[in-house]
């Protein structure tokens, strides 16, 4: 699940925030500059110099904020995502649903489509951008559902001998799929969407 949670960073880690008080402004302009490069022109042309002319700051201002382009290029496509929802906690279908609701809503327009296509298509190339985006960005998304799958089976919501990983796939890869530019292409379903995926899969993992 490609969603990001935002956690405060250390400075010196991905993402840390260091030196003088940000500017919005000047970050904001650096976050699209980068996502300009990439949807432009893929991932390989990313460079702090190239990013800092785009966004007419200097690079020193780059540095403040991100340690290199890797984080920065995270960042950038975090952005295009929504921050997840408040759970209530009460039930693991209203929980999953809500998350769902939120991914659904993650509609990409053609600029993310073709940023969230570079950073797929171009992971071999970039094994380390690959891995940092994974674990900045998808995984503490992917904990939260997991979580919630956890908490069924301890609460006796889902079945005790569930897999865990392979039912958070069941339900995000439709999810996946309709906010991808080709899913977008499908006639809008109708009713809830996410409630009717949710529905589907819970009813396998209910215990018997």
């Amino acid at each position: 699940m490609s969603w990001q949670v935002e956690s405060p960073a250390r400075p010196g880690q991905p993402g840390g925030r260091i030196g003088r008080p940000r500017s919005e402004t000047a970050e904001r302009a650096i976050i699209e500059a980068t996502l300009d490069v990439i949807a432009a022109d893929g991932v390989g042309a990313v460079s702090i110099e190239g990013v800092a002319a785009k966004a007419g700051v200097g690079k020193t201002t780059i540095y403040r904020r991100w340690p290199n382009k890797e984080a920065l290029i995270c960042d950038a496509a975090a952005s295009l995502k929504q921050p997840p929802p408040q759970l209530p906690g009460e039930s693991v279908r209203d929980d999953l649903v809500l998350l769902a609701r939120a991914m659904l809503a993650n509609r990409m327009t053609e600029r993310s489509g073709r940023v969230h296509a570079c950073l797929m298509f171009e992971a071999h190339r970039h094994p380390e951008l690959a891995k940092l985006y994974r674990e900045t960005v998808i995984e503490p998304r992917r904990e939260l559902v997991r979580n919630i799958l956890r908490r069924g089976v301890k609460t006796g919501e889902l079945r005790a001998d569930l897999d865990v990983d392979l039912m958070l796939s069941l339900v995000t890869a439709p999810l996946l799929y309709r906010t991808s530019p080709i899913g977008q292409l499908d006639p809008e379903p109708a009713g809830d969407l996410a409630a009717t995926i949710v529905d589907s899969v819970l009813g396998g993992l209910q215990p018997r």
